[in-house]
């Protein structure tokens, strides 16, 4: 059994370990801070994003689904569920690719809703095709309501 003072140790040099100074506007980084203020916070770091090489269309087009609709946040949730039931059967691989990287690498889903409704300008990295068309379909100009999240099944059989 571990002593109490070898887990503060050990607990203690993986939180330390973890620090790093906060890299605002680099897209590379990927890493959790929460929603704290501090500024000494601990960053919990995240794997990177690494493109699925080889990947069956229709098994991308289902991972993008299901990530489209399990977000961190309520409001990514429902905006990119919804884009993804109107467009992700219609997009072509190279599209795929674009959405797949757009909503897998930023480690912050308010970087993704922020760039979508235009709240923040969007890094060049992300910037394109997928991410136009994002931008559109937030600003919902047919006023749909937009209130919750379509139900799985759904989406997997395209637009009802």
């Amino acid at each position: 059994m571990m002593s109490a003072v070898f887990a503060r140790r050990l607990i203690g040099g993986v939180c330390r370990a973890s620090l790093r100074p906060s890299m605002a506007g680099a897209v590379s980084a990927r890493g959790y801070r929460g929603d704290a203020p501090e500024p000494e916070m601990t960053e919990v770091p995240l794997p990177p994003w690494v493109e699925k090489i080889g990947e069956p269309v229709d098994i991308k087009r289902k991972r993008l689904l299901y990530a489209s609709r399990k977000r961190g946040m309520l409001e990514n949730c429902i905006l990119l569920s919804l884009f993804a039931k109107e467009y992700l059967n219609t997009m072509t691989e190279h599209q795929l690719h674009q959405y797949d990287r757009l909503i897998n690498e930023p480690s912050n889903d308010w970087d993704i809703y922020y760039w979508a409704t235009e709240a923040l300008p969007t890094p060049e990295a992300y910037s394109g095709e997928i991410m136009d068309l994002l931008k559109e379909f937030t600003k919902n100009r047919q006023q749909e309501q937009r209130l919750d999240a379509p139900n799985l099944e759904y989406l997997d059989v395209g637009k009802n």
